[in-house]
């Protein structure tokens, strides 16, 4: 849905990164050699994404364990596209940090394939998303518990690791932020830096206007969505510190835990399979990893003496597990994919209302801003995709129709941009209102484009909007934005619509016929290992992640959760990871 613009990063000259040692990232020569040496660890990280950093960075804590990452992607160190939040729709797709994966035909949109971004970076895709902080509410973890079994994943067990990993920062313009949200559910130590706008913007006194004026019609206030009760609308939290974005990789991979002797991280090496080497307890071990370096070239193989962490993500962590024929033990392995559909709304906003359209299409207006943030830490590039985000329930769907976790689980997500989400064209200055369903029932699969080829980009199909519920509640989402512009606190600020545009007059069917042309993926993407309850045959994994029927082998990532929470994933995937590292720690203590 959002496109890179080649020519406004050809003007600021940002080059792509060149591998040096960092730390304990390895140069080339390092890792050719290394991968050459036969060399055996504690511990493999596959992927050093969300969750593969926390894993590396929990593990190597205890200095007795030596850690490697395999990370398929470049280095995110020192690339200003990837630490500038407002660049944020300019990371994918077509570029270098993204997998440029694209999906089948799909049915729910009228057939058409869409652009499937996944994160080909260190940091994966904490690296490249629009960095909004939303856990969910307490009911999808209470039904994640019931799910497996396992007390451990309920809301009060997973709070603290919500909370383990957050460093919740001020925001860049130092204002008071104690009204704004909870501070005692959230953490100020951890390395996942989070915090509220740093700038202010023209459209917020309206939007607060427009709140309290329908209030009572589907419309409130929430101090903090984090809290657990996540219905009403309140102040967007990002993965920002300071100026800039917090990936895992700027903050589980900082430079102090880089010099970790322990730890080491080769990058640009894409694996392919893990290997078996004989039996333990009955089952096969799987305790080497297949990888080849830079794209081309032989394939090696390291080992490892305790456990292989497969945190490659939704979309590769399966194909991993497919190519390596644990599909034949285990025939879940890329079925459940679960994910969020999408759909923005826009509007052209009154004369001399100053959105941000020009630092997204005028190259001087861009350069500007990126020189206040370089210089001053200010300005439109200290802010992510949205500063007012909300969530919404429709009244009329309950009992066993409802698809949501709970009573306090909403059905949709809704958000305010000061700009035009997408190609912004050469004139106009623009509001764009974002709808998320968040509780959807389509289910799709990830499978293997070639018996013979590992790294082909596997086939994707997240079959979106193929139930009739995630297209009434998509609908939904829409008729509530349509609802909340009809305030009259907007009469200085929207001119008027789009073209094409539904309005508050259209029928279900003209609403449905627009959705299915015009939705697309949030790239929420879950579920393709799921976790299952110990014991049984069914699933991919146990609840602390180790992969069924196997030994020696573990899956962190977001691939895990068998439901999409009812929010951004990139939270619930922080939490995860720290209490699954918890869990390894404890076993290997």
């Amino acid at each position: 849905m959002l496109s890179t613009s080649k020519v406004f990063l050809a003007a600021l000259c940002i080059s792509w990164p060149v591998l040096q040692v960092r730390g304990g990232i390895l140069s080339d020569a390092q890792a050719k050699a290394l991968a050459s040496s036969g060399k055996t660890y504690d511990f493999i990280v596959v992927g050093g994404g969300t969750a593969g950093n926390v894993i590396a960075n929990r593990l190597t804590e205890n200095p007795k364990f030596k850690v490697l990452v395999i990370e398929a992607g470049p280095s995110d160190k020192g690339i200003t596209e990837l630490e500038v939040p407002f660049l944020c729709t300019h990371t994918t797709p077509q570029t270098p940090f993204d997998w440029n994966y694209t999906t089948t035909p799909q049915v729910g949109l009228n057939g058409q394939s869409i652009a499937y971004p996944r994160g080909h970076v260190l940091g994966g895709s904490s690296s490249i998303n629009c960095l909004v902080y939303t856990r969910g509410s307490s009911s999808d973890y209470t039904r994640l518990s019931t799910h497996t079994n396992d007390k451990g994943w309920s809301w009060p067990s997973l709070l603290p690791y919500f909370t383990k990993s957050e460093k919740f920062t001020q925001p860049v313009d130092h204002r008071n932020i104690s009204a704004d949200f909870d501070a005692n559910v959230h953490g100020f130590n951890g390395f996942n830096g989070v915090s509220l706008p740093g700038e202010t913007t023209p459209l917020d006194p309206p939007f607060a206007a427009a709140i309290d004026e329908l209030e009572g019609e589907g419309f409130e206030r929430v101090r903090d969505y984090n809290a657990g009760d996540p219905i009403g609308f309140g102040w967007a939290q990002s993965t920002i510190e300071g100026k800039k974005r917090s990936s895992s990789s700027s903050g589980y991979l900082n430079s102090q835990v880089l010099g970790r002797k322990n730890l080491d991280v080769i990058v640009n090496a894409q694996v392919s399979r893990i290997l078996p080497s004989g039996t333990q307890n009955g089952k096969p071990v799987y305790n080497g990893v297949e990888f080849r370096l830079n794209g081309s070239g032989p394939l090696f193989t390291l080992h490892t003496s305790k456990e292989t962490v497969l945190s490659s993500g939704s979309l590769n962590t399966p194909q991993i597990l497919l190519n390596s024929h644990l599909d034949t033990l285990l025939p879940d392995i890329g079925k459940n994919l679960s994910d969020h559909p999408i759909v923005t709304l826009a509007w052209f906003v009154k004369d001399g209302i100053q959105t941000f359209d020009d630092f997204n299409r005028n190259v001087t207006s861009e350069a500007d801003a990126l020189e206040e943030w370089e210089s001053e830490g200010r300005g439109v590039d200290v802010l992510g995709i949205s500063g007012h985000i909300g969530f919404g329930r429709d009244a009329s769907v309950s009992g066993e129709e409802d698809p949501a976790s709970g009573g306090n689980t909403p059905h949709f997500e809704i958000f305010l941009s000061n700009f035009l989400l997408g190609s912004t064209p050469p004139q106009g200055n623009f509001l764009s209102i974002s709808a998320i369903m968040l509780t959807p029932i389509s289910r799709g699969t990830v499978t293997l484009s070639s018996p013979t080829d590992p790294f082909a980009k596997p086939i994707i199909n997240p079959n979106l909007l193929s139930t009739p519920i995630d297209l009434t509640l998509l609908r939904s989402s829409v008729r509530a934005i349509l609802k909340l512009t009809t305030a009259s606190a907007w009469s200085n600020f929207i001119d008027h619509p789009v073209d094409g545009q539904p309005g508050n007059n259209a029928t279900d069917d003209e609403l449905d016929a627009w959705l299915r042309e015009n939705s697309r993926s949030a790239y929420h993407v879950v579920g393709t290992s799921a976790m299952s309850p110990k014991g049984e045959k069914w699933g991919v994994t146990d609840p602390d992640g180790a992969v069924k029927g196997v030994e020696e082998v573990r899956i962190v990532d977001a691939s895990l959760l068998p439901f999409v929470p009812a929010g951004h994933t990139q939270a619930a995937t922080y939490a995860v990871a720290e209490r699954i590292a918890d869990l390894i720690k404890a076993k290997w203590a």
